[in-house]
């Protein structure tokens, strides 16, 4: 029988597992991924919880529901900041800047990158170390600060040959070469393309059809059409062998091929790939694909010399990539609307919430607030811990001697005295319970040092300069301090506090009471 600590190790080996399946192929992955989660919950490991959350999140984003995703992302976020989680802030902040890329924010997507790097816990796996060091390379390219971006593609690399991952070390070195050829650097694009092929030569290592179409890419930008045409014919046979084609790769790649093939001049077949690809980018509706169709049909007409065809064709281009990136920044503009929106309304129920807990005019914390706090102090691990309630001596004389707004304004500067005493304890916080009622939470204080603090407060209420409140004004307070113990329940600790408070009014207004379990102990007064 399997204890908490094995079934967490289990737990945790197979959530690696799924944050490792970096392309995210697999969307039946998800299911497991919630299981995960609630296995994690089951566990009382929020840390693991919310990581499978990044991880089902990560594949709602490969489906395209990118404004769903930020939300999520930015939830996972904030739990790891309340928590001072290294690892889910480090992914969540690796997702979050695949959202920014997606919503063309290259700056934010380069942010979440480099926290990324920051934030990842020195007990990451290789992989993941690998990983979100060329992420943060792919941002830095996208913001076309491409010499800084070779720098962590070179460390990305060097890591991935360092811990024999030589799967992920060809991954590295297919985005950079990508990403140079995308920058505008095809014979910098080029060499990293022929390290690509070095290594997986070395060990063994089909390239895979992604690997194979940035290379035929690479040899078009340099001119080597004929080394282009095998390259992509090769990524097309690897497909079909595997079975990893995707939706758009094979038009992609008849899309290539049509460059290529008019490259080397030989038009008909060019124009054979070309009737190929806007079938199937017709018959799948790959709107992205067809707009470049558009702009390559042109070029081979052009080649043939058709230019009327050719500058209708352009025509046809034009207004469809004009279409398709106005397209693009609505929806771009959707999800950033929807992400506001979900934001603004988080912050507004999260504002609504600390004023439901807070008194108006005062602006301590209410009953509420002592309500649903006290009892979390006090099954936690921060013993001692203190209450003291107190109350200002008869101030229904000073409502009725000076008026009820010279009181609010007293009950304020109390409010204020004991928001100074509570800045000097960690955790410490004042509410007001009501009328003239305060109470004191004193987290780490046993009550002998905190009948000290309130013996401290009441002579600094009763010493107090009234005189800018109303002339002739005179204010003291009484308190019951009362410490928790084990066997006792929060309602209980209140009512000590309570009796030592009462004990304080009958022996004559104007002192600190403090209750040790064992009896009334110790007795505070002028």
């Amino acid at each position: 029988m399997t204890g908490p600590e094995d079934a967490r190790t289990e737990l945790l080996g197979a959530l690696i597992a799924i944050e490792e399946q970096f392309a995210w192929v697999d969307l039946d992955t998800l299911q497991t991924a919630v299981d995960l989660e609630e296995r994690a919950r089951v566990l009382g490991d929020g840390e693991l919880a919310m990581r499978a959350r990044i991880c089902q999140a990560k594949m709602w984003m490969r489906k395209g529901e990118v404004a769903a995703t930020g939300r999520q992302v930015r939830e996972i976020e904030q739990w790891g900041v309340r928590h001072d989680s290294r690892p889910v802030r480090a992914r969540a902040h690796l997702l979050w800047a695949n959202v920014a890329r997606h919503l063309g924010d290259f700056a934010a997507a380069l942010e979440h990158s480099v926290l990324a790097v920051e934030l990842l816990e020195d007990t990451a796996t290789p992989s993941t170390r690998v990983w979100h060091r060329a992420k943060l390379a792919d941002a830095l390219g996208q913001f076309n600060a491409m010499e800084a971006a070779r720098i962590h593609y070179r460390q990305a690399e060097i890591l991935a040959a360092g811990d024999r991952l030589s799967w992920l070390r060809m991954a590295v070195l297919n985005n950079w070469a990508y990403m140079e050829l995308t920058c505008g650097f095809p014979e910098a694009a080029d060499a990293v393309a022929q390290r690509l092929q070095a290594v997986a030569a070395a060990d063994g290592l089909a390239l895979e059809g992604a690997d194979l179409d940035t290379i035929a890419n690479i040899h078009l930008a340099n001119g080597r059409f004929d080394d282009a045409v095998r390259a992509v014919e090769q990524a097309m046979a690897y497909d079909e062998s595997s079975g990893a084609e995707e939706a758009d790769s094979r038009a992609e790649y008849l899309l290539t091929l049509a460059v290529a093939r008019r490259g080397q001049g030989d038009q008909e077949s060019a124009q054979a790939c070309l009737d190929s690809c806007r079938e199937l980018s017709e018959e799948r509706e790959l709107g992205d694909v067809l707009v470049r169709w558009r702009q390559e049909q042109a070029e081979t007409y052009a080649a043939r010399g058709e230019f009327e065809a050719a500058y209708d064709m352009y025509r046809e281009f034009f207004t469809a990539y004009r279409d398709q990136h106005l397209s693009l920044q609505q929806a771009q503009a959707r999800d950033r609307h929807a992400m506001f929106e979900v934001l603004e309304a988080r912050q507004d129920a999260e504002r609504f919430r600390e004023q439901a807990r807070r008194d108006p005019l005062t602006g301590l914390r209410n009953r509420r607030f002592v309500d649903e706090q006290l009892p979390l102090l006090m099954d936690g691990p921060e013993l001692p811990l203190t209450v003291a309630v107190l109350d200002l001596d008869h101030f229904k004389r000073i409502n009725d001697a000076f008026s009820h707004d010279i009181g609010d304004r007293v009950l304020v500067r109390v409010a204020e005295l004991l928001e100074a005493e509570c800045g000097t304890v960690p955790s410490a916080f004042a509410a007001r319970l009501g009328g003239e009622e305060f109470l004191l939470v004193l987290p780490g204080v046993d009550a002998a040092g905190a009948g000290a603090r309130l013996e401290r407060l009441r002579q600094a209420v009763r010493d107090h300069d009234w005189a800018d409140v109303a002339a002739g004004l005179r204010v003291t307070v009484s308190a019951g301090v009362a410490e928790a113990a084990p066997d006792v329940t929060r309602a209980g600790l209140l009512s000590t506090a309570d009796a030592c408070l009462y004990a304080a009014k009958r022996d004559g207004r104007d002192r600190v009471v403090v209750e040790r379990q064992a009896g009334m102990a110790v007795k505070y007064q002028s």
